[in-house]
């Protein structure tokens, strides 16, 4: 997801990601039970590999975290089994749709689970007579708790950029001079019209700030043809998920949190 963030500060901007990284609740296998391994990797090695499987958490604002459990109504938690024997020659893959939901009506499953459309995540492979069995328990967690338990793979933002392009200073250039000058940024901000004549800006969003784009018109003798400041109340947001949320509902969640506890700040005191 790509959106805006208008009318703020850098710090709320901040905030905005931390919250999407570090707060945003999610499942992932927290308990491994080892019955029988014997491939090459280690117990450890492998239980690590397992928690960073990304499962669907879409009901993980319903449970609670396993320090927050005071009964039995409030240990919810869901289990995997894993039984697989390689009994072929060669190296078998033991994969994400391997593992068995013992508790189904959870709702909770490896992200593609048994997708015929999607390869499946390789846990480890296999050796004919090797044998790895297990029962892995899935939790609720936050990315403070636990790298695995982060909704997104990359949740960054940057100040939108405003671009001004002298008109004088293109109309002593000569159209190679513009289209050189409009290649030579990576990002594609802008473009040459042929009709005009002139270079506009094509997506102003593109821009990375990578100052490409003003060293050429400098190497040009063109310093004065494109100005580029940052609007310090406006930004772009890019946010792309593992799968577990969608990434509608992890922005959405820290957005609600806030609006909550701002107005328990401002609601007035109880008079109980």
């Amino acid at each position: 997801m790509v959106f805006e963030l208008k009318n703020t500060d850098v710090s709320s901007a901040n905030a905005l990601r931390r919250v999407m990284i570090a707060e945003v609740p999610t499942i992932a296998i927290d308990l491994v039970e080892m019955e029988n391994n014997t491939t090459v990797l280690n117990d450890e090695f492998l239980a690590h590999r397992l928690g960073l499987l990304p499962l669907v958490s879409t009901e993980a604002v319903a449970w609670k975290r396993p320090f927050e459990w005071s009964n039995d109504a409030d240990m919810i938690e869901t289990a995997f089994s894993l039984d697989v024997t390689c009994t072929v020659d060669g190296v078998m893959d033991v994969t994400s749709n391997d593992l068995v939901p013992l508790n189904p009506e959870h709702g909770v499953f490896p992200v593609n689970y048994q997708n015929p459309d999607e390869k499946p995540i390789v846990i480890c492979k296999m050796r004919r007579g090797q044998q790895l069995k297990l029962v892995a328990r899935a939790r609720k967690g936050i990315g403070k708790d636990h790298a695995k338990f982060i909704p997104v793979a990359t949740a960054v933002f940057q100040y939108k950029p405003r671009i001004v392009l002298s008109h004088s200073a293109m109309a002593e250039m000569t159209d190679e001079e513009k289209q050189i000058f409009v290649h030579s940024d990576p990002s594609k901000t802008f473009k040459f019209n042929p009709i005009t004549r002139m270079i506009e800006v094509e997506n102003e969003e593109a821009y990375m700030y990578d100052e490409e784009c003003l060293v050429k018109a400098r190497e040009l003798g063109r310093p004065d043809l494109v100005t580029i400041t940052q609007l310090q109340d406006h930004f772009i947001f890019r946010v792309e998920g593992t799968g577990v949320l969608r990434v509608a509902d992890i922005v959405r969640q820290p957005l609600a949190a806030t609006s909550v506890a701002a107005a328990a700040v401002e609601a007035p005191p109880s008079q109980n």
